[in-house]
C-alpha cells in the first residue's frame, strides 16, 4: 500500500493520469460527439431519486392548477408583469423583493455545493430528472438496455427498428408537448392556456407560437442534445471550480482501498486493492466519465456509480463504499466533515439575507402610495386667502379586489381636490393622477410646510405619505 500511495503522490503518474482532463466525455477523438449509452441504473440511491423526482414532478404539474379565491397560486407573467407568489400579488414597485429572493437562491446555492457539491443537479435539477428518470425509463422501456440500444442503433432500418424508433420519439414529442404547455401555464396561467387550445388558433397567434416553439425546444434537449446541456450549455458544473475545495461531500473513489486495480482472481497473488476494474462504475453514469479519475466537471453527483459499485461488492463479498458521498480530504486522512471559514461564511450571509427579506415582506403593504409635488410648478394663489400646490400621485394595487381610494390631509388645516374622477382602484392595476393641496395662507409659515397625505380605503389609512408644501410663509 506504501507503494501505492508513492505513485499516486509521483509527479509523472499524475501527469498521466490527468491526461482525460483534456478532453470531456461526450467528445471523440476526431472531435464529433460521442453519444452517450449509460446502463440502465439500479439501487439504493437510484430508488430514492425516482422518489424524489416524482414528488418535484407532481409539485411541477400540479402548481399551476392550485388557485387561491380563483386566482393562481403562481404565475410568473413578464409580458404582462403580473406576478403571483404563493398566492400573493407582486408588481413592478417590488422587484427590489425578487432580486432579494434571487441573491438568497444563488448564496443557497453556493452553501449547498460547498457542502454537497453539484448534489443539486443530480437530485433537483429539472434536465436531469426529466432526461434521466422520465425520458430514459421510456427508452429503456421501448429499446431495451444500453447493450441493445447500441445494436438497434447500429442495425438496418427494419420494421422492427422504426416502430420503435417511431414510438420513442412520438412519445418524447408528447412529453415535450406536455411541458410545453406546463411551463406556458406558469406564464400566462391555466385558464387563458385553455383558450388558446379551445379557440381557434387566429385569436391566439403568439401563445401558440410560444407553445410549437416551446414543445420543439424540449423535444430538442430531450430527444438528442441530452447530458451536453448539462455539460457544455450550464454554467453551474464550471462553478464547481471555484465552490468546491477538499473538504466538500462529493461522489468520491476511495483509491486508498481500491488501488491498484486488477481481476478478483489476482487480487490475493498480487496483493490488489478492491477495486476489480469491472468498469460498471463507467457504463452506467449518465455523462460517461470515470469517477475513478477524482472530481469532474460532467459529474452531476447522480449516484448511480455508487449503486453499481455497491453491487458489485455484495456479489465478491467486500464491504461497501468504494465509491461513496465524502469528501477528498475525508478519502485521504478519514476524517467526517469539517465545517470551513467558506461554509460559515455562507451560512451567515444567509442568514442576514433571510432576515432581510422576512422584515421586508412583514412590512409589505397591500397598496403603495406616491405623491410628489409637480416638477416645475410653484405654488398658486386661490383668492385672498388660500394657495394651492399641484401634485402628482401614483398607486399600485397589489390585491385581488377593487379598491375605492381617498386621499385625507393628516395633522394639517386645508383642503384636496382630486383632478379627474373618484379613484376606483382595480385588481392588480397601476394608477397615476393629479391633485391640489390648498392651504389657508395664515398656517403657512415657511416656505416648505411638511405634509401628511393618508391614503384612505373604506375608512381605512392603508398607507401615510410624507411630502412638503410651497407657498409664501407669513
Amino acid at each position: 500500500m506504501e507503494k501505492v500511495k508513492e505513485n499516486i503522490e509521483d509527479p509523472e503518474i499524475k501527469k498521466t493520469d490527468e491526461s482525460f482532463r483534456n478532453t470531456i466525455s461526450i467528445v471523440e477523438k476526431d472531435g464529433h460527439r460521442k453519444w452517450i449509452y449509460p446502463k440502465k441504473p439500479s439501487g439504493r440511491f437510484y430508488t430514492a431519486r425516482t422518489i424524489v423526482s416524482i414528488f418535484l414532478l407532481a409539485i411541477l404539474f400540479g402548481l399551476p392548477f392550485i388557485k387561491v379565491d380563483g386566482h393562481p397560486f403562481f404565475l410568473f407573467n413578464i409580458v404582462e408583469r403580473e406576478f403571483i407568489l404563493f398566492g400573493s400579488v407582486f408588481t413592478p414597485q417590488d422587484f427590489y423583493l425578487f432580486g432579494l429572493l434571487m441573491i438568497t437562491v444563488f448564496v443557497s446555492l453556493f452553501l449547498v455545493t460547498a457542502v454537497f457539491g453539484r448534489i443539486f443537479c443530480g437530485w433537483i435539477c429539472p434536465q436531469p430528472i426529466f432526461l434521466e428518470l422520465v425520458f430514459r425509463k421510456i427508452e429503456y422501456l421501448i429499446e431495451g438496455d444500453y447493450t441493445r440500444q447500441m445494436e438497434l442503433n447500429k442495425s438496418p432500418w427494419t420494421g422492427s427498428k422504426i416502430f420503435k424508433k417511431g414510438l420513442k420519439y412520438l412519445i418524447f414529442f408528447i412529453l415535450s408537448f406536455i411541458i410545453a404547455n406546463t411551463l406556458l401555464s406558469y406564464i400566462i396561467g391555466v385558464d387563458a392556456l385553455w383558450k388558446i387550445m379551445n379557440e381557434p388558433v387566429s385569436a391566439h397567434v403568439s401563445g401558440f407560437i410560444a407553445i410549437v416553439v416551446f414543445t420543439i425546444g424540449f423535444y430538442f434537449i430531450f430527444a438528442w442534445f441530452r447530458e451536453q446541456a448539462c455539460i457544455l450549455v450550464c454554467p453551474y458544473g464550471r462553478m464547481q471550480g471555484v465552490l468546491l475545495d477538499k473538504n466538500t461531500t462529493v461522489i468520491a473513489y476511495d483509491y486508498n482501498r481500491g488501488e491498484p486495480r486488477g481481476k478478483l482472481t489476482e487480487k490475493k497473488e498480487k496483493n490488489l486493492g478492491d477495486c476489480i476494474d469491472c468498469n460498471q462504475c463507467v457504463v452506467v453514469c449518465p455523462t460517461g466519465i470515470d469517477i475513478r479519475n477524482g472530481t469532474q466537471l460532467e459529474c452531476i453527483n447522480c449516484a448511480v456509480c455508487i449503486d453499481a459499485c455497491d453491487s458489485i461488492m455484495d456479489k465478491i463479498n467486500l464491504p461497501r463504499g468504494l465509491i461513496r458521498y465524502d469528501s477528498m480530504e475525508g478519502i485521504r486522512t478519514g476524517s467526517g466533515f469539517k465545517w470551513t471559514s467558506r461554509v460559515i461564511g455562507y451560512i451567515s450571509v444567509l442568514l442576514i439575507l433571510l432576515t432581510t427579506i422576512t422584515v421586508l415582506f412583514a412590512k409589505r403593504k397591500d397598496v403603495d402610495a406616491n405623491v410628489l409635488r409637480t416638477p416645475g410648478m410653484i405654488y398658486q394663489n386661490q383668492g385672498e386667502d388660500k394657495v394651492s400646490n399641484m401634485y402628482n400621485f401614483k398607486l399600485s394595487n397589489k390585491t385581488f379586489n377593487e379598491m375605492p381610494i381617498k386621499f385625507e390631509l393628516s395633522e394639517s388645516e386645508g383642503e384636496i381636490k382630486l383632478v379627474g374622477n373618484e379613484i376606483i382602484l382595480k385588481p392588480m392595476e397601476v394608477h397615476e393622477g393629479s391633485l391640489l393641496i390648498l392651504m389657508p395662507k395664515d398656517k403657512i409659515k415657511k416656505l416648505n410646510t411638511p405634509l401628511k397625505i393618508n391614503a384612505v380605503s373604506n375608512g381605512k389609512v392603508i398607507e401615510e405619505i410624507n411630502t412638503t408644501f410651497i407657498g409664501p410663509p407669513n
